[in-house]
């Protein structure tokens, strides 16, 4: 199994701050998302909300290949727990299936995307009213079930 081999953890007076959402990028250098899932040497993890970005881990495994092995993944998923969201730039079909079965969704972007650009997008996303997937996020992140209206209308709630 692929264990962490550092890991930065940024600490400061405002870490209560349960209005951050979590998301990872899957990076070599913390600035740029340049590595596919699976074999991704680190991940930054950052907090988001409309007005605030805060870093909030870095964390780095060794060298890893794409070849299947499931073990590598164990680590990865846990570190991303609470996460909604990893941006990476690929993602097999295994390791996208145990992602969405966490609960956090993978996002593919292009060769070299910049996190600081990736963040102040989802900023503005956040702020101009969320994509599905990322309203599905908000909600299960504030403790709502967002398919709780969909059985009520099942049965036949009325106004």
């Amino acid at each position: 199994m692929t264990r962490i081999t550092r890991q930065l953890r940024v600490l400061d007076d405002d870490d209560s701050d349960s209005t951050l959402l979590k998301v990872a990028f899957a990076t070599s250098d913390g600035k740029v998302v340049d590595q596919h899932f699976g074999s991704a040497q680190g991940f930054a993890i950052y907090g988001v909300n409309p007005e605030r970005v805060q870093l909030l881990t870095l964390s780095e495994f060794g060298p890893l290949d794409q070849d299947g092995n499931e073990d590598k993944l164990v680590s990865k998923l846990a570190l991303l727990q609470g996460c909604i969201a990893v941006y990476s730039r690929a993602c097999g079909a295994s390791a996208l299936r145990q992602l969405l079965a966490i609960e956090v969704q993978p996002v593919k972007v292009p060769e070299d995307a910049l996190i600081e650009e990736l963040l102040a997008a989802l900023q503005a996303e956040l702020r101009e009213g969320p994509s599905s997937w990322l309203a599905k996020a908000i909600q299960r992140h504030k403790g709502v079930d967002p398919s709780r209206f969909d059985s009520m209308e099942a049965e036949g709630w009325q106004d």
